[in-house]
């Protein structure tokens, strides 16, 4: 495969009778198969030569190669002076760390040199519970963890000694310190742990009744929206003559014509999209899945992406990064981050953090001001509750003015 990426025939007989020839060529097909371009591969190639270099010049076998050698490699490279090799920048690091990463995939590194970070047992068996019992993903489960094991490191893994007054003074000194939504999200993370402590009888009864309810008045916040020519204006901003914009053009077609959710695009698969019944399977929370339609315009901003902009890749997942290694997405931070981008390019300004939210509420405002009822995009926004569509009653500034009662000494609006 070194042939794939030069093409001097004495520079790829250097490498292949070099002490490590064998793993850089298995390196060299790595790189390929995850589709580095041919100048970047070279560089990585270039890097984990110079390192299984160092490595023979200190007397250590490629097979001791650790995170802790990488970092003294790393400082090895800031005073180079290495024959054959020139001055060294961080993407000989970058391709260093690359070619770790490799060994141990390829099982050419024991297994102790990966030590493994262990959770406490009962956050482990507490995911385990959650997805049988309740279907939970694997994100919300990460984010429950963090609150889990801040109260395990804060009063041990002996629930047995759990008490009221330890779980709400918790509760008290971590809310001080972050906004509402974080500290709702730890009170929901340790009243679900609870009960589960509760059903294994490993604590006191009603022991989660002891985590308090924090203090918010349901519908008193606006939802965050753009007006149609911004979203439009965001839309038309992507450059559909390259493959990131026609990806990001079809991500963006799917906020907004069809309100998803930045956790909804980052689970699709090639296989949710039915062609001949023109709709789209969407895993949303609790893992339901639903069908929504899917129109022309969406459909053939897919369809392009199909054919010219996404990356061969042996992933099934639908939307993935635009430069290699061609993987998913790893959360729907990077959805969020790729509409920021489209803003920013758009000259558009976001209201309020998560940009990618900022979209689906602008489709939620968008139906209701073309007539659509509460009942509608509650099915299309796929809430369980009609009330959580509630929200959007208090933008329909229509409406309210028909209702609005006039007010003494002040003009109607």
């Amino acid at each position: 495969m070194l042939k794939h990426f030069f093409k001097g025939d004495a520079r790829i007989q250097a490498l292949r009778e070099g002490s490590s020839g064998s793993l850089l060529e298995g390196f060299a097909e790595a790189l390929h198969q995850a589709g580095y371009a041919e100048i970047t591969a070279r560089r990585h190639i270039r890097a984990a030569e110079h390192t299984a270099y160092w490595l023979d010049r200190l007397e250590i076998k490629i097979s001791d190669f650790t995170e802790d050698l990488l970092k003294d490699f790393a400082l090895h490279l800031k005073r180079c002076r290495c024959p054959g090799y020139g001055r060294a920048d961080r993407g000989l690091f970058n391709g260093a760390r690359l070619f770790l990463k490799h060994l141990r995939s390829r099982g050419l590194l024991p297994a102790s040199v990966v030590e493994p970070i262990h959770d406490p047992v009962l956050l482990v068996e507490f995911r385990h519970w959650m997805k049988q019992q309740r279907g939970t993903c694997d994100p919300t489960l990460y984010n429950y963890g963090l609150s889990i094991k801040a109260l395990l490191t804060r009063l041990g893994e002996d629930p047995a000694r759990f008490d009221a007054q330890s779980l709400r003074q918790f509760v008290l000194e971590t809310s001080r310190h972050s906004g509402w939504a974080k500290a709702k999200q730890c009170t929901t993370a340790l009243r679900m742990f609870l009960r589960f402590l509760i059903s294994e009888g490993q604590c006191a009864d009603n022991l989660d009744a002891a985590i308090p309810a924090l203090a918010h008045w349901r519908l008193s916040s606006l939802p965050q929206y753009l007006q149609p020519d911004d979203v439009e204006r965001v839309i038309a901003a992507c450059d559909l003559h390259t493959p990131v914009g026609k990806r990001d053009h079809a991500i963006l077609l799917l906020l907004v014509r069809l309100g998803l959710r930045a956790g909804d695009i980052v689970q699709l698969h090639l296989g949710d999209i039915d062609w001949k019944a023109a709709d789209i399977r969407v895993s949303g929370k609790g893992r339901r899945h639903t069908r929504l339609p899917l129109t022309q315009e969406i459909g053939d901003a897919l369809a392009s992406y199909l054919q010219s902009g996404r990356p061969q890749t042996s992933t099934d997942v639908l939307f993935i990064h635009s430069r290699a290694p061609f993987l998913a997405f790893k959360s729907h931070c990077a959805v969020s981050a790729l509409v920021a981008r489209a803003m920013h390019k758009a000259g558009v300004s976001c209201p309020s953090r998560g940009a990618a939210h900022v979209l689906r509420h602008s489709a939620a405002t968008s139906m209701l001001r073309h007539g659509a009822s509460l009942k509608d995009i509650a099915a299309v926004l796929r809430h369980r509750s009609i009330e959580t569509t509630q929200i959007y009653a208090k933008v329909d500034v229509t409406a309210l003015q028909r209702i609005a009662q006039p007010w003494p000494e002040v003009q109607p609006c």
